[in-house]
């Protein structure tokens, strides 16, 4: 038995150092690509550069990038204030509206309904209201009609969203969506925008990587575990009426007083494509945008329709729903399924052909797969992921570098990850398969600071810090 663990602990070394030996080659080849950009940090790179921005901030996505990063990268770039913009992973929208912003017209594509809606909102607000609305958010936040509201409208749950809220916030929920059915259809918009964006803040739950994390309050403790205090838990009608006292604020803030219409954006044209990249990207126009800007789902295992779930089902999706959004998803967590990219579009079999001709992942496939065979893995479905992430993200590449104009650039904002002690060098690989598709990598810029690798890995293999860049790649 001990000669056996020797023997796959050996082969696992000589495994691990091929593809350490593999890494530092790709490295030495983008050398001259890669530099520390101090102009970069931690904040500007997520949602947390956009905590002190009126409309970015209204909804916590964890997941953004910040409207200071989009600025930056097409103010400080030629071409990129021209012409047309693209985010396939559209989010909540930054991209779109800061490029509006500087009056660039932005398509995005964004699979998530809880991204559309609050995209779709935001597109109505920034159009302006009439005295009339105007009135009727005043109404909403001074009046609060929905106490005592006969008429409940009850939202969806599913198994990871039972029993989320306290009961009398539940009751003033649905009196809320009673009330609100017999508005406009743009209030509607609105009153439903500022219940999504609260939704954590009245809940027992806190968004905590891949999964929801539940306060002891719930009475959901796990065995074994240490109870979790959130923190004060904001009563409905407190986290409501401040919601939409923002909302309001935001857009009188930026109307004339006489006409009532906005005086930002009103020159730019928003297009929100909902659905996967993966559908969408083959049916837009060829060299058709100036400028690519965006930030894919990391494969570090985080299900976004979990982390969401409490909105995703308050608009109504119910558990079959959930799960057919999940597997529709970038492949970055362990339940996608295998998706079979030759029918989605049959022309993507020679880019495939690109990603089985890395040499650094082909290495790290072939580890996660003997490690797999070993019983080692903490999941054995991560060898898919891995594959899966790499192949969609080639035909995304593909996809990007037929839709931009010659000599326009994209760039994206990435994160290296660690799965059974080797790190994996998203950047170097992303950049080589980019390279292979006919991009030049201009530069690969590194943001000062580097995050550790996971707790339990941390434990075997010490705090080995990992990289998260920006690709800036030109089509050639």
């Amino acid at each position: 038995m001990t000669l056996q663990k020797d023997k796959v602990y050996t082969q696992s070394e000589e495994m691990r150092t091929v593809i350490t030996k593999l890494d530092s080659k790709l490295t030495e080849r983008f050398k001259s690509q890669m530099s520390i950009a101090p102009y970069l940090s931690r904040k500007i790179v997520s949602f947390q550069g956009n905590k002190a921005r009126p409309a970015y901030s209204w909804y916590k996505y964890k997941e953004a990038f910040s409207a200071g990063l989009v600025e930056y990268f097409l103010s400080n770039y030629e071409g990129g204030t021209q012409g047309k913009v693209l985010d396939p992973f559209a989010g909540i929208g930054t991209t779109f509206f800061a490029a509006s912003e500087q009056n660039i017209h932005a398509d995005g594509i964004e699979l998530l309904p809880i991204g559309q809606e609050i995209i779709q909102a935001r597109i109505l607000l920034e159009k302006g209201l009439s005295p009339n609305d105007i009135a009727t958010l005043e109404l909403w936040i001074n009046s609060q009609p929905w106490n005592g509201f006969p008429e409940k409208v009850p939202f969806s749950t599913i198994r990871i969203t039972e029993g989320a809220y306290p009961s009398d916030t539940v009751e003033a929920i649905e009196r809320y969506r009673g009330a609100m059915q017999h508005e406009n259809e743009k209030i509607q918009l609105i009153l439903r925008l500022a219940l999504l964006c609260i939704l954590e803040s009245i809940s027992y739950t806190r968004k905590d990587g891949q999964y929801l994390r539940w306060d002891a309050r719930s009475g959901k403790i796990r065995p074994g575990t240490k109870p979790f205090d959130k923190g004060k838990i904001q009563t409905f009608a407190s986290a409501i009426t401040t919601k939409l006292r923002e909302i309001l604020f935001y857009v009188t803030s930026h109307q004339t007083p006489t006409t009532l219409f906005p005086v930002l954006r009103s020159k730019c044209n928003i297009q929100l494509f909902p659905g996967s990249c993966l559908d969408i990207l083959p049916s837009l126009e060829t060299e058709t945008y100036t400028a690519i800007m965006t930030s894919p789902p990391y494969y570090n295992r985080y299900d976004y329709t979990r982390t969401y779930a409490l909105e995703l089902t308050m608009l109504g999706l119910t558990h079959e729903e959930v799960c057919s959004l999940r597997q529709e998803m970038l492949s970055c967590t362990v339940e996608n399924r295998e998706k079979d990219l030759s029918k989605i579009g049959p022309e993507w079999d020679a880019v495939l052909d690109t990603v089985k001709n890395q040499q650094l992942l082909n290495s790290i496939n072939a580890y996660l797969e003997y490690e797999k065979s070993c019983g080692t893995l903490n999941n054995n479905s991560i060898p898919r992921m891995v594959r899966g992430y790499f192949s969609e993200m080639a035909c995304v590449i593909s996809e990007c570098y037929r839709l931009l104009k010659p000599n326009a650039r994209l760039f994206m904002v990435n994160d290296n990850v660690r799965y059974a002690g080797i790190g994996i060098s998203v950047d170097l690989i992303l950049s080589d398969i980019a390279k292979m598709l006919g991009f030049k990598v201009e530069k690969i810029l590194i943001v000062p600071g580097k995050k550790g690798n996971s707790s339990q890995q941390m434990g075997t293999y010490g705090r080995i810090p990992l990289r998260k860049c920006v690709y800036v790649w030109k089509k050639r």
